[in-house]
Formats: C-alpha cells, structure tokens, sequence
C-alpha cells in the first residue's frame, strides 16, 4: 500500500497545519527539515519543538531531517536525545555522521537514507541492524534539475533489493515553495504535473511506497484523488467533456484487456454501443493523444463505443471527439492498465 505524506515547513507551519487537521489520527507520515538556514532566527528550536509536539500529538508520523549540526543546534548529546526530545518517528540523516552511528540509530528507530548518497554497501550494512530502514530521494526545487527515469527506476531498484523502502517526492498544485516556486519534484517530468497523476506514476512505474508533496499546497481534490487511488486503486482522469456527455463523469470503467497501447477500450462501453446507440456525427475531429472519442452510427453496431487516445490518430467520419484531457494530466493515460480501473471527473 503507498502512503501520501506531506513536507511542513516552520515559515508556513500555521497554515499547513491547518489545512492538514482533516488527516489527524491517520498516522500519515509528515517530513519536516531542520537544518534550512533561511529559517533560522533565536526562537528556531523553539518554534521547531512546538510544531514537532503538535504533529505528534495530532497522530502523524515525523521523518525530520537532520545534520550532525542539528544536534548540537537543539543542545542535545546525541540523535536519540534529539528524537526523544522533538517527538521524532523516524530521523532522514543527512550528513555529519559515521556509519557506526547511523547501525547504533537504525536498531533504537526508524532511520531514512539519503538515496542520492548512500552507497549500496552501506545502504545494507545499515539495513541489516535496523527493523526499519529507509530511503528518501531528494526534491529538485532548480527546473532541469530533477532526476530522469531510469536514474530514479535503476536506484530505487536497487535500494529495495537492498532491503529499504524508497521514498520520493511530486510538486503540490496551489501555493508552491520558494525561493524559485517551480514546484519540488523528484522526477523533472512532474514539474509541471498534477499532484495526482505524479503520485500514481510514482507507484504504479517506479514501486515508490511512500510519496510526500513537496511543496506547503496541496488542493483539496487532488488530496481526494490521491486518497481514492490509495484506498481503492482507481485512477482519477481529469477530462474536459462536452455537456452532453457529462454523465461519464464520475462513473468507474475498466480498461478492456484486450485495449491495445493506443487507446483505451471502456469496457462499459459495450452496454451503450450493444444495441447499436443512435450516435449521431459530429466532431469528427483529429483524435490527438488525450482525445476522449465516441463512435457514432456510421460504425454501425459499434455506434455508442467510448474511447480515450494515448497516441495521435487521424480524424474519422466515424468517430465523434466528445472530450480532451488536459496537458498536465496525460501521462496518467499511459497508467491505465489492462483490467484496471479509473473514473473520468471535471479539471
């Protein structure tokens, strides 16, 4: 099961936390740095324990980043004081410590990785001494910067031979983290993308098991999209369908089996085009990739027939184009595996 987690930061600790309050109780896992310098001011530990506490007392579990300098920024003597003090689930060490240090840490907690910089012999060595040992890849707040796909396929593959599991970041969709407010992704190709089909191709492509938003916003229906994904595995496609075929929308299909890669067959389909629906042409348009067609009455018994492109298509006197999927959603088409299912709802 992939879990959705949140990144908080003290700047905008009042507002996330807020918006978040809905998700209490639900042991959903929050990362929290602590070693950012644009936030550091005399009242920083301060304000870094009370956000600590309250994320612990609402039940949500904290990964908190930590250098060898956050230890003695808090006056604590080592890691374990630290956790204990700050209420901490699980400590991302980023840098400062030895490889001993971090074994002696994975056998008392939780410990994450850094999958960028942990080699694989050490990535074992450590996961052989803990009960739960992890790895978090970074987000890219610089464009052009984040990981490519087989870099991210190719180390988290590895890593989870290795024993770990492999956390992964996609941007959020409403207030973005400066200084550059171009999203925080692990991969570059979600930049842009929403929230919800980053997460589902995170899960479905890459194996990732828990997935943080990196940025302080997160919509409230791309919250609701990611959790049905999660609980129920149905995939939310945005689409923008003519008003007299709005009546697909919100209704679960199934991906014919025997769809080949360049479209999607509905399944469901079949009930309409079974008697030969009266469909009459019009849009006979183009049927570029992201184009949600319907066949019409010169198709005969298969008038009635839904389908959604994934590859370019020429026009077809047959073929009426009723909707188009947005830009930033379409690699969630190439996710609609044979057999699976996915609902069809308003951007």
């Amino acid at each position: 099961m992939v879990n959705l987690g949140y990144s908080l930061y003290l700047s905008t600790f009042a507002a996330q936390c807020s918006a978040l309050r809905g998700q209490a109780g639900t042991g959903a896992p929050v990362f929290l740095s602590l070693h950012i310098s644009e936030e550091f001011d005399a009242s920083f530990c301060q304000r870094a324990e009370e956000a600590c506490h309250a994320l612990a007392d609402m039940g949500f579990r904290i990964i908190a980043d930590v250098s060898v300098k956050t230890v003695a920024q808090f006056g604590c003597a080592d890691l374990t004081e630290l956790a204990e003090k700050l209420r901490i689930w699980a400590l991302r060490i980023d840098y400062g410590f030895s490889l001993s240090e971090i074994e002696a840490m994975a056998e008392k907690m939780p410990i994450v990785l850094n999958a960028s910089t942990t080699t694989l012999k050490d990535a074992r060595a450590i996961a052989a001494r803990g009960k739960c040992v992890m790895a978090m890849h970074n987000f890219y707040p610089r464009p052009e910067t984040g990981l490519d796909e087989e870099y991210l396929l190719e180390t988290t593959k590895k890593l989870q031979e290795a024993g770990l599991k492999v956390l992964a970041f996609i941007p959020g969709d409403t207030q973005k983290r400066g200084p550059v407010f171009e999203g925080l992704p692990t991969l570059e190709t979600h930049r842009k993308s929403l929230p919800s089909a980053a997460f589902a191709d995170l899960a479905l492509n890459y194996g990732i098991e828990e997935i943080f938003v990196g940025d302080p916003g997160l919509s409230r229906k791309e919250r609701e999209r990611i959790i049905r994904f999660c609980r129920e595995g149905i995939l939310s496609i945005p689409c923008e369908i003519n008003d007299s075929w709005s009546h697909l929308y919100d209704q679960v299909f199934t991906c014919r089996i025997d769809s080949p890669k360049r479209l999607v067959r509905f399944q469901e389909s079949r009930i309409y085009s079974c008697q030969g629906q009266a469909v009459v042409p019009e849009n006979c348009l183009e049927r570029t990739a992201g184009t949600l067609t319907v066949d019409n009455i010169h198709y005969g018994r298969y008038s009635g027939e839904i389908m959604l492109i994934r590859s370019n298509l020429p026009a077809d006197h047959r073929v009426n184009v009723i909707g188009h999927v947005p830009e930033n959603t379409r690699l969630l088409l190439d996710l609609i595996d044979r057999g699976s299912k996915f609902t069809l709802v308003r951007p």
